[in-house]
């Protein structure tokens, strides 16, 4: 199991409105944009944009990071060895497969396991 890609979230108001710095500051374009549930996603750089309500957005503001895997199976088994605790279970998304844990030091982190072609798409070739 690998690491390939972590994003810092962000929470924000109006997803149009914090991409222009975010894009100037990175010096890309939003590399993935969708609507999951009443929030609306963006990934541009290393940021995670995450825009909708106040209470929407709570729903998802347990997690402190999000952290895309090539292998969310092997991840399970690592985060049981390290005494983690998944929150929610294996669930298929827009972009591939999720899950959020709770580390046995209590951060709680959204683990991703991306489609093989958003894979390809987004990632640098190895």
């Amino acid at each position: 199991m690998t690491v390939l890609k972590t994003y810092a979230r962000l929470w924000t108001d109006d997803l149009d409105r914090a991409l222009p710095l975010l894009e100037e500051l990175t010096g890309e374009e939003p590399h993935l944009r969708l609507a999951f549930h009443a929030v609306a996603l963006a990934a541009v750089g290393d940021f995670l944009v995450i825009a909708g309500p106040p209470a929407e957005r709570a729903k998802y503001a347990h997690a402190s990071a999000t952290v895309v895997v090539d292998d969310l199976d092997a991840l399970q088994s690592r985060l049981a060895g390290a005494g983690a605790t998944v929150t929610t279970p294996v669930t298929a998304g827009p972009t591939g497969r999720f899950l959020y844990a709770r580390h046995a030091d209590g951060a709680e982190i959204e683990y991703v396991e991306w489609t093989p072609g958003l894979a390809a798409r987004v990632l640098p070739a190895p």
